[in-house]
């Protein structure tokens, strides 16, 4: 095998090296970009893991609020428990700095800590003091508890440089912080200081974020919770469930991208198929030959399959170098975010995966396998003495392998409806690639039907009935030639659709969920720790050109301690003119039950996929996020679900009259302002900047116009998909390949038609025609299966996929311009390919190749 793998399958690849090449490529390409993508994700996922277990420590167990902040009281009783050997109270705030240069201002998260505990659970948050300046006494070891100093870690010293105060936002305590050390903990800018300090400085006294605790040698987590006798309102939890939760935030997100990535590796499959399957073609009589010589059916087959192999490994091993090139570089260009926005300001290392890489290396050859398979099969059941002859192989079993794709489709039909495995639509995965492989299996089949119609209507013209005959009768060799666009097409044409109908309906929704024309919001950071004041608040309701104010406070609440928090959107929920509660609906509110303590409540689609809380039952976890005693007895009824695509991992809706009725409460983040007709807006707007500037919370809120949000949202939409885009022009761009390397190929083997139909009278123009001709036709043909296939597949990425990963739904979307221009571009590249191609084989070698016999 190796001789004739060094001497027959090495001439074939010095004879036609740039029909190899294709297929090399193809595989590069794909095994780049999925390696890529992988090693983007690993990276930022690994970076962003080690800053928040370095951030968490490693304590035995912790305990945080399901909703708001832990009572500190909680501290004393927890560290007096004999089964607990440690507890460190942590505090946390989310700030917005103010960058030295004047420019973006800096994210940080303020963590306030008990110097004489934390060490123990997490050393990396435990303050170093510097060196105190010469003719001082040592380190100023007092710092550690002093209300103005401040710790920074090495992303918060890099972007404060030479400073040696640090200014902080209005509305804290303090107008700046004296920089009095560091932590070691990587990550994203970080500030550690006492929590007692802490808690002064942003008027929090009383609260915490979470405390950690180390349980003595012996005691069991689950005796000590038990004596604890913890509120309903603590929830206990893993240190690694932080991990895991920052891996499920995004694992739908990379899964998905990764198969994106993957559609260039399996158009490439298809072009591997294309160039062997054309190769043995070519090669016919040569396999006759060797077959009459005494090579057997089985040693054919691994001939062929070994020459696929070595394509794909050399494509695979190329892909791998090109990878990971692409992932170094996007790295530093881009950071750890490939438009998800999952890791915000994470720029990572390279980490590179040896055994990643293998595995990458491995898809790729078994890419190449699967596409050499058929040409090699066809190869093995070739009657040597009928191919020496020249009366070539017999014909494929039609009926039986239309039979197999058919029911591949009807399968692909069924693993549709299949259920997620661990969150994700693998399932669906496996529909789409089967509904991509029965359709292009039956591709003979669409083409002869579509073929037998047109023919007896050229029947008087010579060189349509020249060009449609011939595919008409050569069928297969059509399928061949047209598979790889016909895949890379279809799913361009799926994620074309996909991606319109995800727009459109995240257009209407932003319709739906932004009535207002002007936005109030607290600054300075996420989650519920910045609020405007209520005077404020009241202030503005006043203020002219103002006609209504709705109130929105959004509160993280933890479920599920493996889960990401659920947000609790507390907002007016009064019914709006053609707009049920002014909440964009799936279906009819339902009305509360009489006669209970119940609380109307409208959950996200996530919600029912996550937590099962579907209309008209019960959501028991939720209540136990409400400690006080006016929530005692309260149930939450489910009375209606609704979309929501800015919180993938759920989302409660409740009436703010509920709200501060359970919590006495009254803290908001955000105001809508519905303006009075005629009003200008930025007059409006500098009003409120002049009361907030009697208030002195000039810097603790941000504008922002409904066209504003709009404009931003669909940017970051348009972010996130941009990948995509480039992934679709690859497929399309090596579907192309496929469609020259294939007809050249043809082109150059038909040398002897071409001759005879030059001495039988046609010019050179003509027979560049008919190639023209049959490009065309190919490539119409192509390009509508690849139509068809796609719409196939956009129904299974609409209403199966995005569901199963996302969990929110949308309507289908056709845009039929994209669409109709997109096969347009496929089928003039295709037909241009063909002239190109006919042009070498249409000169004075076409007429001498009538003269030769092989």
């Amino acid at each position: 095998m190796r001789a004739l793998l060094s001497t027959f399958s090495l001439q074939e690849l010095r004879h036609h090296p740039w029909r190899n090449a294709s297929a090399v490529v193809a595989v590069m390409l794909g095994v780049a970009l999925a390696f890529a993508v992988h090693l983007i994700n690993a990276s930022a996922l690994a970076e962003f893991s080690s800053a928040v277990s370095a951030v968490n420590g490693e304590p035995d167990l912790e305990l945080r609020a399901r909703q708001g902040a832990l009572d500190d009281r909680l501290l004393a009783q927890v560290a007096a428990h004999p089964g607990v050997a440690l507890a460190s109270p942590v505090l946390e705030q989310p700030l917005r700095l103010a960058a030295p240069d004047g420019g973006t201002p800096v994210a940080a998260k303020l963590l306030g800590v008990d110097a004489l505990v934390v060490a123990g659970p997490s050393p990396a948050l435990m303050p170093v003091a510097d060196e105190a300046p010469a003719g001082g006494s040592g380190t100023r070891r007092f710092d550690l508890f002093a209300p103005d100093a401040v710790y920074l870690n090495a992303a918060a010293r890099q972007r404060f440089a030479n400073q040696q105060a640090l200014p902080l936002p209005a509305g804290l305590a303090l107008p700046a912080l004296r920089i009095a050390g560091r932590v070691n903990a990587p990550g994203a800018p970080l500030l550690v200081m006492d929590v007692a300090a802490a808690q002064a400085l942003t008027q929090r006294v009383g609260e915490l974020s979470r405390v950690d605790l180390r349980l003595a040698p012996g005691a069991r987590a689950d005796a000590v919770l038990a004596a604890l006798q913890l509120p309903p309102n603590v929830i206990a939890q893993r240190p690694e469930q932080a991990g895991e939760r920052v891996s499920n935030l995004s694992r739908a997100y990379r899964v998905n991208l990764t198969v994106l990535a993957l559609v260039a590796l399996f158009t490439g499959a298809f072009l591997v198929y294309s160039v062997l399957a054309l190769s043995v073609a070519r090669r016919q009589p040569q396999f006759a030959l060797l077959g009459v010589l005494g090579l057997s059916a089985n040693e054919r087959l691994r001939l062929v399959l070994a020459e696929s192999a070595l394509l794909g490994l050399l494509g695979s091993a190329l892909g791998i170098a090109l990878g990971t090139a692409l992932a170094a570089l996007a790295l530093r260009l881009l950071g750890g975010d490939l438009g998800g926005g999952y890791f915000p300001g994470v720029a990572p290392p390279l980490r590179w995966s040896p055994l990643a890489a293998l595995v990458y290396l491995l898809l790729g050859v078994a890419a190449a396998l699967v596409g050499g398979w058929w040409p090699a099969r066809a190869t093995a059941r070739m009657a040597p003495a009928l191919a020496l002859k020249g009366l070539g192989a017999p014909a494929p079993g039609g009926a039986r392998r239309h039979t197999l794709a058919l029911g591949l489709v009807v399968l692909a039909g069924a693993l549709a409806w299949a259920p997620p495995v661990a969150g994700i639509p693998l399932a669906a995965y496996v529909s789409v690639g089967l509904l991509l492989v029965g359709g292009i299996a039956a591709l003979p089949l669409a083409v002869g039907a579509l073929l037998d119609r047109i023919a007896p209507h050229i029947a008087r013209h010579a060189l349509p009935v020249l060009a449609v005959e011939r595919a008409r009768r050569l069928r297969e060799t059509a399928a061949v030639a047209t598979s790889g666009v016909v895949a890379s097409l279809a799913l361009s044409v799926a994620l074309t659709v996909m991606v319109a109908s995800f727009r459109d309906s995240v257009t209407q929704w932003l319709d739906a969920v932004l009535p207002a024309q002007l936005y109030v919001r607290s600054a300075g950071g996420g989650g519920d720790t910045n609020h405007l004041q209520p005077d404020f608040v009241a202030a503005v309701a006043r203020v002219e050109g103002v006609a209504r104010v709705d109130t929105l406070r959004a509160t993280p609440v933890q479920l599920d301690a493996a889960r990401p928090a659920v947000t609790l959107l507390t907002r007016p929920l009064e019914a709006a003119p053609g707009r049920a509660l002014g909440l964009p609906l799936v279906g009819n509110p339902l009305p509360v039950p009489d006669g209970a303590q119940a609380v109307p409540v409208y959950v996200s689609e996530a919600m029912v996929d996550l937590y099962g809380a579907h209309p008209g039952t019960w959501l028991p976890d939720l209540a136990q996020a409400f400690a006080g005693p006016q929530a005692r007895g309260v149930r939450f009824f489910v009375a209606g679900v609704w979309r929501d695509y800015a919180r993938q991992h759920g989302s409660v809706v409740m009436g703010r009259a509920d709200f501060v009725r359970l919590t006495g409460d009254t803290r908001v983040n955000d105001l809508a302002l519905h303006l009075q007709e005629g009003t200008d807006e930025n007059a409006v707007r500098e009003r409120i900047r002049a009361l907030a500037a009697q208030y002195g919370a000039e810097d603790r809120m941000e504008f922002a116009s409904v066209g504003q949000i709009r404009a931003t949202s669909l940017r970051i939409f348009d972010r996130s998909f941009a990948v995509t885009v480039w992934l679709q022009a690859v497929a399309i761009g090596i579907g192309l390949f496929g469609v020259a390397a294939s007809f050249s190929a043809q082109v150059l083997a038909r040398r002897r038609e071409f001759g005879l139909l030059a001495h039988l009278g046609l010019t050179r123009g003509q027979i560049l025609g008919v190639v023209a001709l049959e490009g065309l036709a190919w490539t119409l043909l192509g390009a509508l299966a690849g139509l068809a296939l796609g719409l196939a597949v956009s129904l299974v990425l609409v209403h199966v996929v995005n569901p199963q990963s996302f969990h929110w739904t949308m309507d289908l979307v056709l845009p039929w311009a994209r669409l109709l221009a997109l096969c347009a571009a496929v089928v003039v590249a295709g037909t241009l390919t063909a002239w190109l191609a006919g042009q070498a084989a249409a000169g004075r070698d076409a007429v001498r190749a009538v003269k030769e016999d092989w």
